[in-house]
């Protein structure tokens, strides 16, 4: 005989389970039919747990009877059906007690037999719900369905679409929609997974067969047999984009754009690896999305066409024998949450349902492959058009310059777009490391860091980006959670990779071969443990770091996927004290590289400044190549001489600069397309500047703090040590004076080091800061306004030629020129605007005496506005507003301007378009007389034959690397200004040797003009 039982005041009709049980000695099968709520709390739940766990029943779904009678007590209830089904009643004392109204409302019995017996269980009267009462619940249910599931897409789309810190702190923000470019999926197999993997070259990673390329919105589809697939298996290496494209996926489904599903239920493997209580699946995803509640019940159901995403699935230890892991079918069930994903996948637990797992490569075989119906590898952009469309999106959003110059920089975003184009079309090396959408991330970062960054100080630093980096790829990630030692995964690379690198810093090399990756990794290799976590190292995050070598005849050669980031963990593995002590290293390393080059006084110096931050380089960096040239020219620079300086300064322009660190990393992004390399500089060498500025920037608080989250602790004492060993180094040398490039790279140490009192003291004692042909980008700008910000000694001199200042760059600048006593801006397009702030610093520096404009583009309108608020500064002895076009006018109110000023008594004003009467009336004024001098011939004052050589025999010397039409400009210009000066000269010895000048100017123009020079 069957029984019934029914419930009116619970949940809705349709919720019926049905328990069986076949009696001993009986002929029939007992049933009873029970509410899912209808022994409601923690004691119902106790009491439905001892009833199934008694009998053995299996559960089913009938719709209900529709006679029901009036509720029995718990007691009452308990104890019917106990004898109803035969069970014994020894575990009725281990039952907590229970109100009487605890059970649900009324209980029907029929039997096969026909007999029937109703039960009262007290005096309230139930009327029987009518079927319109039915419908009218039914329809309440789907509303409630259809509102739980749009709350749950608005949760998801907000949390899914929230970027992360390392989003929001380098340039705009931009949604997944604006930016995501989805990357390649490959179908595999887990024969290709288990085979060893071909050979890393850049060919078998760019080069994917497209026939087996996958959507994502496919990867559901039918397989090759044409069965349905359930279980897909998404896996790829470190930072191909698992992470990013799941977050897509999600945020897709959330907004309309994946019908095939109903619901999806997202979870993190990592979240699940931290929960150890049993717990069953219905709870588990209640507890995660609370708003589901009313949904859950309708799983496994209905054909609710369900997905579950597990993400990470590395994280978790999984065992699909029975012996480790139990079949579970019941989504009530409380069971570790590891065999909640075992039972899904096995399709025992929810069948119906569609799981997608990701993974990295290691862990794809904890999945035996008979749970899975497709494998799908993520495989990055190893499309470069893929590539070119990201940094499309991305660089090109409105914003990316920032809120004040979003129209004036947009020329600025499309020719980095380009540059990176053609630099992607050329298979540079650059296309390698974009292959990891990961890298185009740091890509596009870094150039928003190199060319938008306008604030003083800089708002980040450039081992802020790549620590942020790291954390973005690492955060939370274990190499291997099957291993005991649990290790961090960049604890790991810092010190196998970062062995690696140093090694490479130590020797200047940047190609690996597999000998030396070998020699590096296996030889400390002695436990079957550590050799276990090499294998996952190599499979899941090698070649995150490594990459083949784009270079010819080199092939199977590896390389840093970015040449900073060799840099980098090379500074990381020496900080975290991988190797000997710091006061070992200083005294032994330093006193070789004084060894290797004490015949050159000048050398040591310049080594010792740039060198001993870190003190950890024994090799001479490119200071040996570099130094000399520039030691000649400063040591041998006659400041008096014009001419002398024009000589390397006005031919140059900027046809190339002195390359500092940041210039290095421009060209690694967007290929050698800017100004040349000097002819003196060897380009193949080595330079490995970023190393010691990195060491420096690590040690800071900030970068410290991410590093620790990482698993990277670095002891306060190390810190304190590091700083305390370069104050008493650096600080001394800096005294020495470093030629332009190198003392960009060391403002640059002091901004990445972050210490504000150390910097202070350091900046205290430089009195001339000679950038020199330094290309002075806004960033630049940004961090020698701020690390001079530190102090406000005052500056003897500031030498900011040929540095491609614009009006931006002069107003970053503007609190420096408040305190210089001498200010060389010649050869930069300050133009009119520029002269605005010029005139404001003018007026406002108390100590300035020297002031260059030479070739600045002023016009007459600028050189009126710098004349205007000459009166205002007090001080200011030589003014040279040469080349500037200035007519006859300009030129004579600026000096009719001077001549009432109480200290100025020069003024430059050769190389302008003032007519022939003009110079003469200018060249006749005289200084005891007029109270000020004006120099309208370069060659006034001087003998043409001490520099003239010397002149053309560098514009000889460097015609290759010099654009050539504006050579002959500037030749025509200076043989005007040779005849001009020859006439103004009544001395006949003086004539004879300006007509030789003359002709030597003559001959190589005709040379030039006619392509035989």
């Amino acid at each position: 005989m069957s029984r019934a039982m029914q419930c009116q005041r619970c949940l809705p009709w349709g919720s019926w389970m049905q328990l069986r049980r076949s009696l001993p000695g009986s002929k029939g099968t007992r049933s009873v039919y029970l509410c899912a709520t209808s022994v409601p709390g923690t004691a119902g739940g106790y009491f439905l747990s001892k009833v199934l766990r008694t009998s053995a029943t299996s559960l089913h779904r009938k719709q209900p009877r529709p006679n029901t009678l009036p509720a029995l007590n718990s007691v009452q209830l308990l104890c019917l059906i106990m004898g109803l089904l035969g069970m014994h009643s020894a575990w009725l004392a281990d039952l907590p007690s229970v109100p009487s109204c605890a059970l649900g409302p009324a209980l029907l019995v029929s039997g096969k037999e026909g007999g029937c017996v109703r039960y009262q269980g007290g005096s309230q009267e139930h009327p029987v719900q009518p079927s319109s009462s039915r419908h009218g619940l039914s329809q309440r249910r789907n509303v409630a369905y259809s509102d739980a599931v749009k709350k749950h897409q608005k949760t998801l789309s907000a949390w899914f679409s929230h970027q992360p810190n390392e989003e929001r702190q380098f340039g705009p923000s931009f949604s997944l929609d604006a930016v995501h470019v989805d990357p390649v999926i490959r179908e595999s197999s887990l024969e290709e997974i288990l085979k060893p993997s071909p050979d890393l070259t850049i060919q078998n990673q760019l080069q994917q067969p497209c026939s087996r390329v996958i959507s994502l919105q496919n990867l559901f589809d039918v397989d090759a047999c044409g069965q349905q697939v359930k279980n897909v298996v998404l896996y790829g290496t470190v930072g191909t984009g698992k992470s990013t494209l799941i977050k897509k996926m999600v945020v897709d489904w959330c907004h309309g754009r994946l019908p095939r599903f109903e619901l999806v239920i997202p979870f993190s493997c990592e979240d699940l690896s931290h929960s150890h209580a049993p717990i069953s699946l219905r709870r588990l995803i209640t507890k995660k999305y609370q708003h589901l509640r009313d949904v859950v019940p309708m799983l496994g159901t209905s054909n609710l066409k369900v997905l579950f995403i597990l993400n990470g699935l590395e994280r978790l230890n999984l065992d699909f024998r029975l012996a480790g892991t139990e079949l579970c079918c019941d989504v009530s069930e409380p069971v570790p949450s590891s065999s909640i994903v075992v039972n899904l996948l096995r399709k025992y637990l929810l069948p119906e349902a569609s799981i997608i797992v990701t993974t990295r490569p290691s862990a794809v075989r904890r999945i035996p492959g008979k749970y899975v119906g497709r494998y799908a590898e993520i495989c990055g952009f190893s499309d470069t058009n893929l590539q070119k469309l990201y940094f499309q999106m991305r660089l090109s959003q409105p914003g990316c310059s920032g809120e004040d110059s979003v129209g004036s920089s947009s020329g600025e975003q499309e020719n980095l777009v380009e540059m990176l184009s053609r630099n992607l079309e050329r298979h540079n090396q650059i296309a390698a490391a974009c292959f990891l959408p990961s890298y185009c991330w740091l890509v596009c970062t870094t150039l928003h860091f190199l060319y938008f960054t306008r604030t003083v100080p800089p708002s980040q630093t450039l081992t802020g980006i790549y620590t942020s980096f790291l954390r973005l790829n690492f955060s939370g990630e274990v190499l291997d959670s099957t291993d005991p030692a649990n290790i961090s995964m960049m604890k790991y690379v810092a010190k196998m990779m970062g062995k690696l690198a140093y090694e490479g810093v130590m020797s200047r090399k940047t190609c690996f071969s597999e000998d030396d990756l070998q020699q590096c990794f296996e030889v400390e290799m002695k436990t079957e443990s550590e050799l276990n976590l090499l294998e996952v190292f190599r499979s899941d995050v090698f070649r995150f770091f490594l990459t083949p070598c784009m270079q010819p005849g080199k092939e199977h050669t590896f390389v840093f996927t970015i040449p900073a980031m060799q840099e980098y963990l090379a500074a990381l593995y020496v900080v975290l004290g991988e190797k000997k002590t710091l006061a070992q290293r200083v005294g032994k390393e330093l006193s070789e590289i004084i060894g290797k080059v004490s015949e050159d006084v000048a050398v040591v110096l310049s080594i010792i400044s740039k060198v001993l931050p870190l003190r950890f380089l024994p090799v001479l960096f490119n200071l040996l190549k570099i130094f000399p040239r520039y030691f000649s020219r400063l040591s041998g620079k006659d400041r008096d001489a014009i001419a002398h300086t024009m000589a390397e300064e006005l031919f140059k322009e900027e046809d190339y600069y002195n390359d500092d660190v940041l210039d290095q990393i421009n060209s690694s992004i967007l290929g050698m397309e800017g100004p040349m390399r000097h002819p003196d500089e060897a380009p193949d060498d080595e330079v490995f500047e970023l190393f010691p500025i990195f060491m420096g920037g690590i040690l800071s608080r900030r970068n410290r703090a991410i590093l620790e989250q990482l698993g990277c602790s670095i002891k306060n004492l190390a810190a304190f040590e590091i700083a305390k060993a370069m104050e008493k180094t650096v600080i001394r040398n800096s005294r020495k004076g470093l030629p332009p490039s190198e003392l960009m790279d060391y403002l640059f140490f002091l901004h990445e080091f972050q210490n504000e009192r150390f910097t202070a003291e350091a900046i205290r004692s430089l009195r001339t800061v000679n950038l020199s042909s330094v290309k002075m980008t806004p960033l630049k700008c940004s961090v020698l306004a701020s690390v001079m910000g530190t102090t406000c000694h005052e500056v003897e001199e500031l030498i900011l030629a040929s540095c491609n200042l614009d009006t931006s760059s002069l107003g970053i600048l503007f609190p420096v020129l408040l305190r210089c006593k001498a200010l060389q801006l010649a050869n930069n397009p300050v133009g009119e605007q520029g002269a605005q702030y010029l005139a404001e610093a003018l007026a406002g520096n108390c100590s300035l005496t020297h002031l260059s404009l030479l070739h600045t583009a002023l016009g007459d309108r600028g050189a009126e506005v710098i004349a205007q608020r000459l009166a205002e500064n007090q001080h200011l002895r030589e003014l040279n507003l040469g080349y500037n076009s200035l007519t006859d006018t300009a030129a004579l109110h600026v000096v009719e301007v001077a001549k009432k000023h109480a200290t100025l008594d020069k003024v430059h004003l050769y190389f302008n378009d003032i007519s022939e009467d003009g110079k003469r009336a200018l060249h006749s004024l005289r200084m005891d007389r007029d109270g000020v001098r004006a120099l309208v011939f370069l060659t006034a004052g001087t003998d043409v034959s001490d520099y003239w050589s010397h002149i053309l025999s560098v514009v000889q010397r460097n015609l290759p690397f010099w654009d050539r039409e504006r050579v002959q400009q500037h030749l025509a210009l200076i043989l005007q200004d040779l005849e001009s000066s020859r006439r103004q000269t009544a001395n006949p010895w003086r004539k004879a040797r300006f007509l030789r000048v003359e002709s030597e100017v003559r001959k190589m123009l005709g040379r030039l003009q006619h392509g035989t020079l």
